[in-house]
Formats: structure tokens, sequence, C-alpha cells
């Protein structure tokens, strides 16, 4: 099920909004603070899947890491910390080998077209980043025709996969072969929506049984493993391939890890210079990654226990409602009454107390986002500046 407020119209209605909010510190709330109220030193902020970096808090980083130690430089992807970044993601999820990319779309596209092999076909979901945000890619560049399946929802059924492939020889002349399988969990066209880890398990059983390669977009899949349950290991089994974005909450600029067996894998690095993402140095995204890393799977659990404590109280407040979405992750809808004034909400939010939400619409809708920098201030001190902010 999909929302109007899917990530390219949130971006559209919300952008003008936010950027008052992505302003420098010291800009914005220089003589606006209560002294005993004073500005957090990191902002709490409902929008995001994590921790962000201005340039100088990310020079800043780096610096701290490299005065410990930790940081040894690669060359071309090799050795330093991107090979001790690979190591840690293959004991993550569980897989025989990894390697770092410069970016999710180049993953996701190397995996689908390495799987797929002399077969043209790749199965995937309607609302996937596959489909929708990859500039035809696998289409243009590797000669895969992309079949979407379930039109506006989240994912399909295994049957309806199975019912798919089963029809072909009476809709097709041509035998082309089935090539991959795709699937993006959760996912953020759909607000951050999960597939359901037993739908999982029974596309996976057919696959295998059939011998269709399996490849996971999971760039967000720690949101999805946070507020499912399902470990990590546990969403890669059922795959060949498994991508993991670096940057959206792992503080790195840019990048990705794309993990599978060691023949698939093994494949990756000619791949990755042949299509021009072999870089010299890589260090800077994958010491950030790795340092960002330790702990990470904690925090965010801490993170949704303390939306919990949050949201729970907000909705005790007149006016506000705040809900979670049917099968989702870190997206939760919120809606003010009439007499309550978004725009203003938001602005004394941010100029008092630090705490930074997205601005609602004119109707008083919008959307609130769990990430780690709940753990920035205590659960009353964000429930307090809502209940002042609102009077």
């Amino acid at each position: 099920m999909t929302t109007s407020n899917n990530r390219r119209n949130f971006l559209k209605t919300a952008g003008s909004a936010i950027v008052p909010v992505l302003m420098p510190a010291g800009t914005l709330f220089a003589a606006t603070a209560r002294p005993q109220e004073a500005p957090a030193v990191r902002p709490v902020r409902f929008f995001g899947d994590g921790e962000t970096f201005e340039p100088e808090d990310y020079i800043n980083e780096l610096a701290k890491l490299n005065a410990k130690g930790r940081i040894e430089r690669d060359r071309y992807g090799t050795g330093g910390v991107v090979a001790a970044l690979e190591k840690k993601f293959t004991e993550i999820t569980g897989k025989e080998s990894a390697i770092f990319m410069p970016s999710g779309t180049m993953a996701n596209q190397l995996a689908i077209a390495v799987l797929s092999g002399e077969s043209s076909k790749v199965f995937v979901q309607d609302t996937s980043h596959v489909f929708r945000d990859e500039a035809d890619a696998a289409q243009s560049v590797f000669s895969k025709r992309l079949y979407p399946l379930a039109p506006g929802e989240t994912y399909f059924t295994a049957r309806q996969l199975q019912d798919t492939i089963e029809s072909l020889p009476n809709e097709e002349v041509f035998r082309t072969g089935i090539g991959a399988v795709s699937i993006e969990n959760p996912v953020r066209r759909t607000d951050g929506r999960q597939v359901p880890i037993d739908e999982i398990r029974k596309i996976s059983t057919y696959c295998r049984s059939n011998n269709i390669k399996l490849h996971l977009d999971g760039a967000r899949l720690f949101m999805a493993s946070a507020w499912s349950g399902v470990p990590i290991k546990e969403y890669a089994s059922h795959f060949d391939t498994v991508y993991v974005s670096l940057y959206k909450y792992f503080g790195a600029s840019a990048g990705a890890v794309l993990c599978g067996s060691k023949d698939v894998i093994g494949k990756m690095g000619h791949l990755v210079k042949v299509h021009g993402g072999s870089m010299y140095s890589n260090w800077a995204n994958a010491a950030m990654a790795l340092h960002r890393l330790d702990g990470f799977e904690e925090r965010l659990q801490s993170a949704v226990r303390r939306s919990e404590e949050i949201f729970a109280s907000l909705n005790k407040i007149p006016g506000i409602r705040v809900s979670a979405l049917s099968g989702g992750t870190n997206i939760y809808t919120l809606e003010l009454a009439k007499e309550i004034d978004g725009r203003k909400l938001q602005e004394k939010l941010n100029k008092e107390f630090n705490v930074r939400m997205p601005r609602p619409n004119d109707k008083g809708q919008g959307q609130l986002m769990v990430n780690e920098t709940l753990l920035y201030q205590s659960a009353d001190y964000v429930i307090d500046a809502f209940r002042k902010s609102i009077r």
C-alpha cells in the first residue's frame, strides 16, 4: 500500500520547509535559546534515517579516528579500513565475501547482472528503487528486462511470482530465460514499509527449488531488522546477494557494500572498474561507516524504544496524533488539529529546543522519522519541547 507522501513527493513538498532547520546552528540559534532550555549540541531530528555530518563535523570525526590510529588507507579498494569494513559485513550478514562499491545503484545493478547471467528477465517490485530510481540501467547498460510485479504495493507474494512465471510460456512466443528476482526491503517509495519475513521465506523457497537467484536491495535493511526483530543474518540467508547503504544511517558521505558468495563477489572488482567505479582512495567513507557501525544496532533499538515513549506521550497532548504505518519501520504519520499552526510549531521546536521536524502541510499532516538522534536528549526533554511549542 502506498501513500501520497512517498519520498519524491515528500522532498518536493517539504524541502523548502526543511531548509531552515539545516542552516548552521550559529546562525539559527543565536540569541533565541532560553537559559534553562539551552539547545543540545547535536539536534534531535525527526527526519532522515540516521546521523549525517556537515563537512567540518565529518572532518573532525575522521581526525579523532586517525588520532586513535583507526584509519589505514586503501588503494583502489584493497586493504586498510575498506578491507576491515568488508570483513565486518561478512560477519553481520553471514555471507562468504563482501566488496565496497561507490553507490547503491552500482551494487544493485552489478549483482542483478551477475546473478542473471545470460538470461534477461528480472522480476522486481513495481515500487522498488531498481525499477523506479536507477535510470533504466538494467535495460540500457546490462540488457536486462525488468518485470515489475504488484503495481503500487510494497511487495509481491510468492504466489504472484510463481503464477507470473508459470504463465510466461502461454504469453510469450520466445523463451528468454528467468534471470533473477530482486527484492527491496524496506521500500522507501511506500514510506519504509517492510516485506514480511514469512513471504520472503516463501519466495526464497520457490526460487531455490527452481534455480532462480535472489538479490536483496537492503539499503535500509537495518531499519527492517530494528522494527521487525528479524536479525540481519536471517534476512540475508534467503538471498544470494545483499546490498547495504553506507550513507543512509552510518554517517558516510557515500558508498555501499555488496555481500554474497566468493564466486559472485570475486567477479565484482573487475566489473566495478569496467563501469567506472574504481577509485584510488575510499578510506574516508569506509572509515566513517566502520566507526559508526560499532554499536549501531543497539543504538537503533534504543531509538525505537525512545520513540515509543515519546509518541505515547505526544498522543496524550490535545491536538496531536502520531501513528505507526501498517507494516512500517521508522516513518510515522503526524496529524495536527486545526487550531495548531504547524509552521509555528516547527519553528519554535527548532529555534528554542533544537528539535527539528519537517513542516506539516496546510492540513496539519506530516511525517516524523525515527533515528538515533532521538538519543541525544531524554524523552522528557522532547515531550516537554512539544508541549511548550504548542502553547
